[in-house]
């Protein structure tokens, strides 16, 4: 008799097949595509080993989310949930490498899509929960899988239609992992040599998109026009654009940079002039870690006007805006006071932030399947500068990390991975994220 597959024999394999699903997101439900084909299978693959699937269209056509639980030997304990979404940014394709939408297993990488955010993660999900099927293996808690649509246009038909709609998928759930953690940092060492940090996500900044607008006199563009709409929004978006928050110290953020500061020597001092050039020796990472030292506000987009000869009466421009946990009302007032009274600005989307502490058993346990891997390693919380579907599952009450573990290449720029061109993640950081992943969910 053979033994069955182990997760990782298939890893690569399913992360591939997933990239082969164009499941692009262009935040327009008319012109997002291929979520529900991948959805199905994602089912197929669950019930071929035995899992009962739930396939549930949330809200408009196509948009598909899958659920299933795997029941573990305590039932009184709460139950863990793993959530990955299948939409992915668009890509286009003649500024890749490979085309985008190819899967294609190349010089140690898979390539595409949606190799980093996050099918990478889809499929370890599936590998391991798969292997556990096969082999028998009974998890300490309930497991629940969930494989969600519209994470990267808000969650509108994904996460935050389950949560207000279908908040009996997530009963007895008290804990969750997902996108964007557990990947490793390597940092040299005071004394030479160098530390692999696995960074455990325990906060967000608020995702606030923001729209401003100005409403003025239309008029002719030959003549003299004092209050002119374009104006009034290109000025306060370019101060908006420039303008440099004050730095707030979150505590995750000064963990992480307290943890570096024991492995490297470098002095982190909020203070400090050169604050940002000290955080950029860390490397690429820096533009993560840099943008949670304070709010940011990034100009994104511009509206106005039909005819060259023509003032319009309406100009907008959109910012994603971007919160340390806390700040938002502070945000607020120190926006009013840039824009100034002429320009009125409004939410387009407002999720808030999210925090919790980096301890209890579940840290314990992904800290034991890290090293158990990785022996000279150390995990470090962080916060995270974007937003992830963590923020619609934490108003039930569900505490959320980021724990997709990758052990990666020091020289790979990981953080220009996400939404960037050639997106790619390692075959062996799969593997090890796989082995990782299987050693938490026997021990969570």
């Amino acid at each position: 008799m053979t033994s069955p597959l182990r997760s990782v024999d298939e890893v690569v394999d399913l992360v591939s097949t997933l990239i082969r699903f164009d499941t692009s997101n262009t935040g327009v439900p008319e012109t997002t595509k291929g979520e529900a084909e991948c959805a199905r299978w994602v089912v197929e693959q669950l019930e071929a080993v035995g899992y009962e699937c739930e396939y549930l269209e949330s809200g408009a056509p196509g948009r598909a989310n899958v659920f299933t639980r795997l029941r573990g030997a305590d039932p009184a304990r709460g139950a863990l949930l793993l959530h990955g979404h299948l939409d992915v940014v668009p890509a286009e394709a003649a500024d890749w490498s490979v085309h985008p939408f190819s899967g294609a297993v190349e010089d140690g990488y898979v390539w595409g899509r949606g190799a980093i955010d996050m099918k990478n993660m889809v499929g370890m999900m599936i590998a391991v929960a798969r292997h556990f099927k096969r082999a028998g293996i009974v998890p300490p808690r309930d497991l629940v899988f969930a494989f969600v649509a519209d994470e990267e246009a808000g969650g509108t038909y994904g996460c935050k239609w389950l949560v207000d709609h279908r908040p009996d998928l997530f009963e007895g759930i008290t804990e969750a992992i997902g996108e964007v953690g557990g990947f490793s940092l390597t940092i040299p060492r005071r004394d030479g040599g160098e530390r692999r940090l696995y960074l455990i996500e325990t906060a967000e900044k608020g995702m606030l998109w923001m729209r401003l607008t100005a409403r003025n006199r239309a008029g002719h563009g030959s003549m003299v026009h004092d209050d002119n709409a374009v104006t009034a929004v290109a000025e306060a978006v370019a101060k908006l654009g420039r303008h440099q928050f004050p730095i707030v110290m979150h505590e995750a953020v000064a963990e992480f940079l307290a943890a570096v500061t024991e492995e490297t020597g470098y002095t982190f001092d909020p203070d400090s002039p050169d604050l940002d050039g000290t955080i950029a020796k860390l490397g690429p990472i820096s533009r993560i870690i840099g943008a949670t030292l304070r709010d940011t506000a990034n100009p994104t987009m511009l509206k106005a006007g039909y005819k060259a000869n023509v003032i319009p009466a309406t100009a907008e421009a959109v910012l994603d805006c971007r919160v340390v946990p806390g700040r938002q009302a502070a945000f607020e007032r120190e926006v009013d006071e840039i824009i100034g009274p002429d320009v009125q600005r409004e939410w387009i989307t407002e999720l808030p932030s999210y925090q919790t502490t980096f301890d209890g058993d579940l840290v314990e346990a992904m800290n034991a399947a890290i090293l158990a891997t990785d022996p000279e390693a150390r995990t470090v919380p962080y916060m995270l500068s974007g937003g992830t579907d963590a923020k619609h599952f934490a108003r039930l009450g569900i505490r959320c990390f980021g724990f997709v573990p990758l052990q990666l290449p020091p020289e790979l720029d990981f953080s220009a991975l996400f939404h960037g061109v050639d997106e790619r993640v390692p075959v062996d950081a799969l593997i090890f994220g796989t082995e990782v992943l299987e050693h938490f969910l026997k021990n969570c």
